[in-house]
């Protein structure tokens, strides 16, 4: 076996079942993981992927192909709480999709 690396990849809730697909089509098992963040604290998920240093291109190439940025109208949340009563939310044009992927070293892999 060749060096691993671990592939995390946070993505869109919406892509995440396609990705998974795409991923076990090809012969890469992922573990998949509820998570928030980000500006909106929307709902993400968080893929890992323990691969062989080769196949690594390969799986990056399956998440940017899956997990596309896309536009959307959303409602930003009052600035202060104690403002509500005069604050009047208007429509911002956001960015949202796409993924955040970190590709680390695995020092050991066991499955036991």
């Amino acid at each position: 076996m060749g060096k691993m690396k671990m592939v995390l990849a946070i993505i869109h809730d919406e892509d995440a079942h396609a990705l998974l697909s795409k991923l076990n089509k090809s012969g890469h098992m992922a573990t998949k993981l509820s998570s928030t963040g980000g500006l909106l604290r929307t709902g993400n998920t968080t893929i890992f992927v323990g691969v062989e240093e080769e196949e690594v291109e390969v799986v990056l190439d399956i998440i940017k192909d899956t997990c596309k940025t896309k536009k959307e109208l959303t409602v930003m949340n009052p600035p202060v709480i104690n403002m509500v009563e005069s604050y009047m939310p208007y429509p911002v044009e956001v960015t949202v999709g796409g993924a955040t992927i970190f590709v680390l070293d695995v020092d050991k892999y066991l499955k036991i």
